[in-house]
């Protein structure tokens, strides 16, 4: 079976997301600082879930053309390609996370010291969520 990880890569953190063992369903696990060793804790969780692909967010811009955002996550996604042979990344359009993770919280009623705590992990499993979806052929 096939274990998904996703990442909402930003410029402060980097929310991480991780599927169950079927592959159905995302859940938001950590929140990484994007100026520590990200990569070598992302390679940490992918070897304690048997990770098998991740999928890394791309940040499109609203007509689908990659601008300046999405080059720098490329940019930054190198490093963890090349710590991760054998894994495969994929990138998947990430318009839209950020906002959704941000309704899903308020709906959940959480305060906005909590919310701020949660919003970059929320964002990660919608991302996933999105991309397991896809690969199953529920969402267009």
């Amino acid at each position: 079976m096939t274990r998904y990880l996703g990442l909402d890569i930003g410029s402060v953190r980097i929310g991480v997301a991780l599927s169950d063992p079927l592959g159905m369903f995302a859940q938001g696990i950590a929140v990484l600082k994007a100026s520590g060793d990200w990569i070598g804790e992302t390679v940490a969780l992918i070897a304690r879930y048997g990770v098998t692909v991740v999928v890394v967010g791309l940040p499109l811009r609203t007509g689908g053309e990659e601008g300046p955002e999405a080059c720098r996550v490329r940019e930054k996604t190198k490093g963890l390609i090349q710590a991760c042979s054998g894994v495969e990344i994929v990138f998947y359009d990430e318009r839209f996370t950020t906002v959704v993770a941000e309704r899903t919280l308020l709906e959940a009623d959480l305060s906005r010291k909590k919310r701020r705590g949660k919003i970059d992990q929320t964002a990660a499993a919608v991302l996933l969520q999105g991309y397991l979806d896809r690969i199953r052929g529920e969402c267009p």
